[in-house]
């Protein structure tokens, strides 16, 4: 699988357990949150910019916030790629219990890191209507 494709793929297994898993071990935010730059932003479905300290904050705050959380990722593409990262784009299906199933188009800035590690560095998230 493209480093790129399993970095989105991985991250967001350490977010369903984070946000979905009340019982989740501290290791798993600190996992996850080591993934991001310094430099990070992130434009929300709700239109807020985020920072790397207020994404930090929002998710040390969120453990098991969503019980049972099911998160879908597909329609993995490259839209660009360099020696230094790439952009990929993805869809991302969230459902929890028996809430409705919410549905985002993301865009994704990914960075190498010096030791060759993909690194988050801008999300952007779009909502989308459920079929």
């Amino acid at each position: 699988m493209n480093r790129y494709f399993k970095e989105v793929m991985d991250a967001h297994e350490l977010i369903r357990n984070w946000l979905g898993n009340s019982a989740a071990d501290d290791e798993v935010c600190e996992k996850l949150l080591a993934r991001f730059s310094p430099a990070y932003s992130m434009m929300t479905t709700g239109g807020v910019l985020l920072n790397i300290n207020q994404l930090k904050s929002f998710f040390r705050t969120q453990r098991g916030a969503r019980p049972g959380l099911n998160i879908e990722i597909t329609d993995l593409q490259i839209v660009a790629e360099s020696e230094g990262g790439a952009i990929v784009t993805y869809k991302e299906r969230q459902k929890i219990c028996e809430l409705a199933a919410t549905l985002r188009f993301s865009t994704v800035v990914f960075e190498l890191n010096q030791d060759g590690s993909v690194i988050w560095r801008h999300l952007h998230e779009t909502s989308m209507h459920l079929d």
